[in-house]
């Protein structure tokens, strides 16, 4: 049952992380992109770590494990602002629709 668990939430974390490197390949400007990296690669990190906690050894190292994910939202909001905002200062317009 538990590496079931696991498993299911091993294919999950890898199609969230796959979606967001198709929204890096495909969407048309860098806030669309930093969007789509920013929310489905976090939350695939979060299904990969919750199945390798449900594999660990002890509670201990599954603490560390889920310990990573807050500092992994952390680091990935504010590098995903500090590209938008250096992107902002560079006047990289937001895509409004047509042609990128």
């Amino acid at each position: 049952m538990l590496s079931t668990a696991s498993t299911l939430l091993l294919c999950v974390g890898g199609f969230f992380y796959f979606a967001g490197t198709v929204g890096l390949l495909r969407f048309p400007d860098v806030y669309c992109r930093l969007h789509a990296l920013a929310k489905a690669d976090n939350l695939g990190l979060g299904c990969i770590l919750l199945a390798l906690a449900l594999q660990a050894p002890n509670l201990e190292a599954a603490l560390k494990l889920l310990l990573i994910w807050p500092l992994v939202l952390a680091a990935s909001a504010g590098v995903s602002y500090a590209i938008a905002r250096r992107a902002d200062v560079l006047g990289v317009k937001p895509w409004r629709g047509g042609k990128p």
